[in-house]
């Protein structure tokens, strides 16, 4: 089957590459992109490791075609820090000790980043009902939980 040539934005910059048809955003973006922050752990759209913004809006790449991107705006884990400074969410983490062996973390982030552009100040309900798309095996989600509410109310702060 021949490529398909697609041009998107990822993280604010432009970019091409050349996808088979029946190839996931998530395989695009680690293997033609370099961009392996997103994580496969169960290409079913069920764990949220792989969790992108696609035009704003939340996705599990594992179930979107790299040929769906064409002309469209990707956010991954790789565009959350501005350049080497973390973002609130990035911190927070570390100091709330909000994951453990990181496989989940670039999900959650990308999904806790996606939550709080949308709705700056949630209560844990909120997050919890957001996040629930993503799971982690290591640790428990109320350190998670509170890296969230902890970052939104910084972010509020020096807004």
């Amino acid at each position: 089957m021949s490529r398909v040539h697609v041009t998107t934005t990822v993280n604010g910059d432009a970019v091409e590459f050349l996808a088979d048809p029946r190839e996931t955003l998530l395989d695009c973006l680690r293997d033609h992109l370099g961009l392996t922050g997103s994580k496969e752990g169960c290409g079913t759209g069920d764990c949220g490791a792989c969790s992108v913004t696609l035009d704003g809006t939340l996705v599990c790449s594992c179930l979107v075609l790299g040929v769906e991107a064409e002309g469209k705006s990707i956010g991954t884990i790789e565009g959350v820090a501005d350049g080497g400074v973390l973002h609130p969410l990035q911190r927070k983490f570390v100091e709330h000790a909000a994951l453990q062996c990181g496989f989940c973390t670039p999900g959650f982030l990308v999904a806790a980043k996606a939550l709080l552009e949308k709705t700056p100040d949630p209560t844990a309900e909120e997050v919890r009902y957001w996040l629930a798309g993503n799971l982690c095996r290591c640790t428990g989600y109320d350190k998670i939980v509170r890296a969230v509410l902890d970052a939104a109310a910084e972010m509020r702060e020096t807004a």
